[in-house]
Parts: C-alpha cells; structure tokens; sequence
C-alpha cells in the first residue's frame, strides 16, 4: 500500500486559534488516508510556549510530522521576507530527505515557496487561496496605496496571484462567489474543474449540543452573571478591521430596547476598551455587556448560552472570497445567527437554509426589521439549523473534498490508499 508524502505549508501558527479550527482537523482527517504529513507553521512565541504540549497531543499518533518555525512581526515586509527564505530553506531541507509527492500551500506567502519548487522541482502544487489576499490587505486598510512602497508590494502580489492560479495543479476556493470571479478573470488554462470549493467547516464532534451538561451550562452562565431570563445576543470574534463593532453596538443598542433583559455577550481575544469605546458612542449601559475571552474547549457552552448570534463583516470586494469560521460553528450549535450581505456565500446559506437573517444595509430601519423577524422566529427550530450546519460545512466532508483533490492531482487509484 503506497504511502504519499504531502507538505502542508501554513503561516498562520497552529498554536493560533485559525490552526486548531481550520488546519489541524483536516490534517488529521487526510493523514488516516495514508497521507504522511510534514506540516510547516510559524508560531508566535507566546502562544507556542503556552500551547505547544496542547498541538503535539493533538497529532501524537497520527502521520503528521510538526516542523514549527518562529514566525517574526518586525519589522514590517522585512521580518515576512526573512520568513519566505525561512520557509523555503525548511522544504529543501523535507524534499532532500523524503519523495514529497505534493506541496499544499495555504495562502500566498506560502506559495510563493509552492510555486518555486513547481516550477524548478516539478512537484504539484496546490494554491489553498483562502481569500483574495492581496485586496484584503488594501480593503482592510493594511496596505495604503498611495505609499509607493504598499503599491509596489501589491502589484507584485497580484501578478504572483495570476501565477498561482495558472500554474498550480489545483485552486482551493471558500466560496462559490470567488470561484465564479476568478473563473471570470478568463485566465489561460484556467478550467472549471481545476477550482474545489471548500468552505471553513466547524468540527461536529466538537460543536455539538449533544455534549453541553445543564449543570455544566448553568456553571458559565453564573461565571458571566447571566441569568435564566436574559436574552443573550452574542459576537464571537475580533473587533477590528473587517469586523464592524460600531453597527453590531448600534444594533445591540435598537434590541436594548425592544428586548427584556438583553445582554450582549462579546467573545474576543481584542482589547476590550474597544467595544467599551463603540458602546459609549451609543449610550449603552456597560453593565449589559459582557467581555470574555474564550479557549476553544469553552466555545460549545458561551454559543449555547446565545438566544442569537450576529455578525457585520464590512462588505468590500475581497469579501467575496470569505467564510466565516464562527457561521459553521454557531448553525452547528443550533443558533440562529443575523449578519450582513456581501460577504462570501453567507447570504445564500442563511436564506436559502433559514437559518437567520442577513440584512443588505447597515441602518436603523434594517436592524429593527431584523430583529423583529428574529423575535418572530424564536423560539428557534434547534435540530433544522443542525442539520443545515452539516449539511453545507461537515468537517468530514470538507476533509473528504481535499482527499478528493490530492486523489485527482497525485492518480490515486480507490485502492492505492487506506480509507478510515
């Protein structure tokens, strides 16, 4: 039974919160295929040191070998330049001890490595986009273009995106949306087929209700001062960039008052005087808001506690490209969620599964017809909005989707690999 070595490059940590939702589930899911994994990552210092124990446990026994580098902040262009001859020294290094049969690079830094082994070595590469990279950094005004230096960066990552797309062995798209607006792009050699779309899924082991404990739930919801009669309407997520807390507070501010003892409960990592700050612009009562940072292992029991859950993601031309992680894993908890329009496939899934509401304008009138249509909604058909979670983003299918990408790349026969 032949045995395929994969390098899965990822810049993101897997000490990060984005790793242990959205790299490692998979990784394990492909390596009970027989898939022999050497999994690059750059890890932030801190969180290595506090979480290293918690990923190694994670894969111990699995074919996945972890090489994590350090990943460098400062300064800014040149520490991600030190990064790439990092990372590109590090799969030299891989390729010279192993038969790599595939590269899997998520994103674009790393598939600037990708692309250069292709291109010299002849090794499959696949492009794991993610999202329109280069126009997130300029929509979420990381990259100002009028500074020569951002432009220039921006230029170089655009016609290295056309590179990616037309050299690598296949593209992996989050939503239908970016996949229709590359396809339009009308790049030469670029063919239907060549695209999978592959959603961030949520793990339903994990986010199942099956295994919140009442006594267990009641114990959180002491620990936050709620009680049984508050109406919970919760954000899970950061505070800034694409997340826009001043609508999600004036929204909160328009259910305040429509709703009897409505609390919104704020999950972030973020510094909290930033919801504070966006909540004095609207008069809200400190009190009624509730900040909390959250582990993952405690993620089930705060969406539990939800009566529902929101989130406005400013719409902008690389917003096409997204999928919210947190959508999966709130549907999966069986709450209903309200959201905004233009943003990935979100709108389609939400409509057409009825499973929430999105609303297409960021003013008073749309937040009070959402709500209502909420109010109106509740209490919420719990197993529908399950079955509609899993049906659009299983974890399982999201890992039997890139099996079915590396069996195409690599000529996998049904029975040249072991199935679990």
């Amino acid at each position: 039974m032949k045995k395929y070595n994969i390098i899965y490059i990822s810049y993101d940590g897997m000490t990060d919160p984005l790793g242990q939702s959205q790299v490692l589930p998979y990784l394990k899911g492909l390596s009970a295929f027989n898939f022999a994994i050497d999994l690059i990552s750059f890890e932030k210092e801190n969180r290595f040191i506090e979480k290293k124990s918690i990923i190694e446990n994670y894969i111990k026994g699995s074919i996945i070998h972890w090489h994590p580098l350090k990943y460098h902040q400062k300064p800014s262009v040149f520490s991600t330049l030190y990064d790439i001859w990092v990372m590109n020294k590090e799969v030299k290094r891989i390729v010279k001890q192993r038969d790599v049969s595939l590269i899997h690079c998520r994103s674009y830094i790393t598939s600037l490595v990708g692309l250069g082994f292709k291109l010299k070595y002849k090794i499959p590469f696949i492009f794991d986009m993610r999202g329109f990279w280069a126009d997130e950094r300029v929509d979420g005004k990381i990259w100002d273009l009028r500074n020569p230096l951002f432009k220039s960066i921006y230029n170089y990552f655009k016609r290295k995106e056309k590179q990616f797309i037309v050299h690598s062995d296949y593209i992996i798209s989050l939503t239908h949306n970016a996949k229709n607006e590359i396809l339009s792009w009308k790049f030469e050699h670029l063919f239907t087929p060549k695209i999978q779309v592959i959603p961030c899924c949520a793990d339903f082991n994990h986010f199942n209700t099956e295994n919140i404990n009442t006594e267990k739930l009641n114990q959180y919801r002491e620990k936050l001062g709620l009680s049984l009669n508050d109406f919970v309407i919760s954000y899970i997520g950061s505070l800034g960039t694409w997340y826009m807390i001043d609508e999600m507070m004036e929204f909160y501010s328009i259910a305040n008052k429509k709703i009897k003892d409505c609390k919104f409960l704020i999950l972030t990592t973020d510094n909290p005087e930033i919801a504070y700050k966006a909540a004095q612009k609207f008069n809200i009562d400190k009190n009624s808001i509730i900040l909390k940072k959250a582990d993952r292992n405690d993620m089930p029991y705060y969406i539990a506690l939800s009566s529902f859950s929101m989130f406005f993601i400013k719409p902008a031309f690389s917003k096409k490209a997204s999928s919210p992680t947190k959508l999966a894993e709130i549907l999966g908890m069986g709450i209903p969620v309200i959201c905004n329009a233009f943003v990935g496939d979100v709108e389609e899934i939400i409509t057409k599964n009825k499973v929430g509401f999105a609303i297409r304008d960021f003013s008073s009138n749309a937040y009070r017809e959402a709500i209502d249509n909420m109010l109106s909604f509740l209490p919420a058909p719990k197993n529908k909005i399950i079955e509609a979670a899993h049906h659009y983003a299983s974890l399982n299918d999201g890992v039997k989707k890139y099996y079915e990408v590396y069996a195409e790349v690599l000529n996998i026969r049904n029975d040249d690999t072991t199935h679990p």
